[in-house]
């Protein structure tokens, strides 16, 4: 892929106060604590002093963000506000009344943006499911219809559909698309060529997931947060909402299971969660932007985790001890060389080249990325493999190398072997956090598939090859 410009500047760890070594225990601990990394980029004073991406996901790649997109519909809020357009006291009927349904509680009627934003509407848990079943064709109309246990402003349950009313909002009082108005007040003017975003049957943006952006330009957002919106010469985003949509507003509480860890317990601001230290924007699966004024630091993640907690340890006891700590040229040399070549474990196994193989799925299995019965025919072709996986689904697969291939829109990159009579290949979809490792018993006629972590939209391998991926009932 072509390189963009840089959003950053560079600099040596040692020019900005950064111990490379502490950069590597870093790395280190992430690998340690089985964290499955695709990039990590390290800002201190603006500068980018370590980044990294573990083939095959590379630099000019945008990324699935998951719910750290909901920093980004946070900001297009605060513009909003700037604007004149919307304030923090306007209530969702005022707003969108067509979408009020009938028989609306009294509750219902109060909820506002400040709300919204904080997450503090009254319900007592993530109301989206239960909102879509509500109601399919119009999902503001279906949380407003989900009881709400708890007095609104009083309590914080983490739920996504709050930010797709927001998103809404944003839209209805700027007449834009909440992508068309990032563009225009944000990106662009940042130097970011290319957000995508996935999006409902009806075209709509989610707002709370589904912004696709490169490692930089999830960076250059955290390092516009630490400069307090300003970028070079020009003020893009107000300090004050800033400095509002970063500062806690409500306490968070663990879940029943004690699943959350410290980080996500101490407290939510507008679509950020505060943290020991700073704050940061997070998606599913480890996507972070992390920020840290008060060390001029910022530093980017992506992943595939359900750990997310481990990240977040390794920075504040790894990288975090080696700020204001220089270590000498030939450790920054040694760091970058390490960066240069980090690399997913490919498949193991020989090319067998002259060897077809023609199997069943067993997609009986809960979250299968492919249906029961589904033929899978692995052929030789080029010094790899055409994998054929039913009718409309065709994907080369490297031996020894990743191969791309872009079936349905959107790219997946494979690699693959045979172990004695199984193939065995593993197929990114490389514009997100997941693959899908397929094994094909050769003897036994049979093959099964399996996501290294399932999509939490729906786990369909079809449905996240194309683009944009448009999932869930129609919203109008």
């Amino acid at each position: 892929m072509p390189s963009a410009p840089a959003l950053l500047p560079r600099s040596a760890p040692a020019a900005a106060g950064v111990s490379s070594r502490a950069i590597g225990a870093l790395l280190d601990r992430l690998d340690e604590r089985s964290v499955e990394c695709h990039s990590i980029m390290v800002v201190r004073h603006g500068q980018v002093v370590a980044e990294g991406w573990w083939a095959p996901y590379s630099a000019a790649r945008p990324h699935l963000l998951y719910s750290l997109t909901k920093s980004f519909t946070s900001i297009a809020v605060g513009l909003a506000v700037a604007d004149g357009l919307l304030s923090l006291d306007d209530r969702v009927v005022d707003v969108l009344p067509e979408h009020v349904p009938a028989g609306i509680s009294a509750q219902g009627r109060r909820i506002t943006v400040h709300h919204l934003l904080s997450m503090t509407s009254g319900h007592a848990t993530d109301s989206l499911a239960e909102a879509w079943e509500r109601e399919p064709g119009d999902l503001v109309k279906g949380f407003l219809r989900v009881p709400f246990p708890d007095p609104e402003g009083t309590r914080h349950a983490y739920d996504n559909a709050t930010t797709f009313l927001l998103a809404r909002m944003v839209e209805r009082v700027t007449g834009r698309g909440l992508p068309e108005f990032l563009d225009e007040r944000l990106f662009a003017p940042m130097g970011v060529g290319h957000a995508e975003w996935d999006r409902v049957a009806s075209g709509l943006a989610f707002g709370f997931h589904g912004l696709h952006l490169t490692t930089e330009a999830v960076a250059a957002f955290g390092e516009l947060l630490r400069r307090e919106g300003r970028w070079g010469d020009r003020q893009l985003v107000p300090r004050d909402w800033v400095r509002l949509a970063t500062s806690r507003h409500i306490e968070t509480l663990p879940l029943e299971d004690g699943a959350r860890a410290s980080d996500w317990l101490c407290g939510y601001g507008y679509q950020f969660w505060m943290s020991r230290h700073g704050y940061f924007g997070s998606g599913a699966n480890g996507q972070q932007c992390l920020v840290v004024p008060e060390h001029d630091l910022v530093v980017a993640l992506t992943c595939a985790t359900l750990d997310e907690q481990a990240s977040l340890d390794a920075i504040w006891e790894c990288l975090l001890p080696g700020l204001d700590q220089a270590d000498s040229a030939r450790d920054d040399e040694i760091l970058a060389d390490r960066l240069r070549r980090l690399s997913l474990a490919p498949v193991p196994g020989t090319a067998d080249p002259d060897r077809s193989v023609e199997a069943k799925l067993d997609g009986f299995a809960e979250d299968s990325p492919l249906p029961d019965g589904t033929t899978v025919v692995v052929d030789p072709a080029h010094g790899g493999w055409r994998l054929r996986l039913g009718s409309s689904l065709a994907v080369e697969a490297g031996h020894g190398e990743w191969r791309e291939s872009s079936p349905l829109g959107r790219p997946v990159v494979a690699a693959g072997g045979w172990q004695g009579d199984t193939f065995v290949a593993d197929l990114y979809v490389i514009t997100s956090p997941h693959r899908v490792r397929l094994v094909v018993d050769a003897a036994a006629g049979t093959a099964v598939a399996a996501w290294n972590t399932v999509p939490l939209t729906k786990p369909d391998l079809t449905l996240h090859l194309r683009a944009p991926l448009m999932t869930r009932p129609d919203v109008a």
